[in-house]
């Protein structure tokens, strides 16, 4: 329960406490200590002995901890299992109303003084944040997180620097979320703390930038890493969602029936455990799969599903996400009315500081969508929107495939210089493929 109130406060408590019952000082003292010692612990003149305080608790009714340290044993454990029925509401799709029953707790657990407590429930709301597209607030919290847990080990940290990762990575700023990532991965590393609940967190959140970024090597390591942590993991949602992350990877080196496989293997595990959001992930991941391989009407029949249950629970940034990828599905299967209707419908809810990089697919698709349309203006007006967000966020991945369209773009009508320098700033981003200008990597965990 931590440790003990000073002498004032307790004397303080026991003076409420004993009035409130109608005790005298000597009730309260008798048969073991005198009136005078009551009276003078009750003006914090003295420091109470344990014994003390269990004969003075057991007089008045109260167990010895919340005598000592104002909280009661029964509240915290209480306040507990509210904890853990706010992060069942949340894994069910319910971010909203998690986040209310997170926000209530979390003044309780403050007016407890039960750091631990507060930062779960400052946790839980970053989680609910990030669900519901609020980036900036999410981050805020996992700070808030973090300060609370200031002096405990790295260990009891790390869920809070990875929901921060996560935000930075959401809003755009990839190199800085790998930071964090890469950072506390080397810490845990040689520091010798290999957690692989912890490490696995890690490894798996970093392959989402990793691949944005084109540091396909580095994206491809860490999903080894994660694989070979996942059977030492206690946590099934957590190996679940590794499975989803590595399945990018897999995707990337066209080994798309194991990545289908290792996302089915994600689903079965997010079903069992009835975390709905998840399992839209899975969906939305699969489509993806589906639509590299050319199967377009699965593809679409995933991502549609996906768009579905995000929408459903009101996750408003990966519905946007997912319409984008849908989007280019209909497009490719030759309904690009729809698909351009789709995207005209998310573009409001993506920005350079929310969804950087889907706003960027957006607009990057439109621009496709309006040159088919032979209407070479909002073309490349679009291109040029979505090379100003991918360098904003440094996602190399996709760069040079947009300067080679904005590239043909300007060259068909006749503006042969400007299509060179969109060449040149493509040919400068495909230089050393897989690779990013991110330093060393991060210390590895003995395997």
């Amino acid at each position: 329960m931590g440790e003990r109130d000073d002498p004032g406060t307790i004397g303080r408590r026991v003076q409420r406490l004993r009035v409130e019952r109608g005790l005298t000082q000597r009730q309260l003292a008798e048969p073991v200590y005198t009136p005078a010692y009551v009276s003078t612990l009750e003006s914090g003149r003295v420091r109470p002995s344990d014994d003390a305080l269990r004969h003075l608790a057991g007089r008045l009714g109260v167990a010895f901890d919340e005598l000592a340290t104002g909280r009661s044993a029964r509240l915290v454990t209480e306040l507990r299992l509210r904890l853990t029925e706010a992060q069942r509401v949340f894994t069910v799709g319910e971010a909203e109303a998690a986040a209310e029953q997170y926000a209530e707790l979390l003044v309780e657990a403050e007016t407890q003084e039960l750091a631990g407590e507060q930062a779960a429930a400052l946790l839980g709301l970053g989680e609910c944040a990030l669900e519901t597209g609020e980036l900036v607030a999410g981050r805020q919290y996992f700070e808030r997180a973090e300060a609370c847990l200031a002096g405990a080990p790295l260990l009891a940290r790390v869920p809070a620097l990875r929901g921060r990762a996560v935000a930075h990575y959401l809003a755009g700023e990839l190199r800085y979320a790998v930071y964090l990532l890469e950072t506390t991965l080397d810490e845990l590393n040689r520091g010798g703390l290999h957690d692989p609940d912890a490490l696995l967190l890690l490894y798996s959140s970093a392959i989402g930038p990793y691949m944005d970024m084109g540091a396909h090597a580095r994206a491809a390591q860490a999903a080894e890493l994660a694989l070979a942590l996942a059977p030492q993991s206690g946590d099934p949602a957590l190996v679940a969602r590794m499975h989803r992350s590595v399945a990018r990877t897999l995707v990337a080196e066209g080994r798309l029936a194991e990545a289908d496989a290792s996302l089915a293997k994600a689903a079965e595990l997010y079903r069992s455990l009835q975390i709905r959001t998840e399992l839209a992930h899975c969906h939305w991941m699969r489509g993806y799969v589906y639509a590299q391989d050319g199967q377009l009407e699965r593809a679409e029949a995933e991502l549609r599903e996906a768009l579905g249950m995000l929408s459903a629970k009101r996750a408003a940034l990966y519905s946007s996400q997912v319409a984008v990828e849908l989007a280019d599905v209909l497009h490719r299967r030759g309904e690009s009315d729809e698909a351009a209707a789709l995207l005209h419908g998310v573009l409001d809810d993506l920005s350079p500081e929310r969804g950087a990089v889907h706003s960027a697919a957006a607009h990057r698709l439109l621009g496709i969508i309006a040159e088919d349309a032979r209407r070479t203006e909002d073309a490349e007006e679009h291109y040029v929107r979505a090379l100003s967000l991918l360098e904003r966020a440094g996602a190399a991945g996709d760069l040079a495939d947009l300067c080679r369209l904005l590239g043909d773009l300007l060259r068909r009508t006749g503006r042969v210089e400007a299509a060179l320098d969109a060449y040149r700033t493509g040919l400068g981003h495909r230089t050393a493929p897989g690779t990013t200008t991110l330093g060393p990597a991060p210390a590895q965990p003995p395997l």
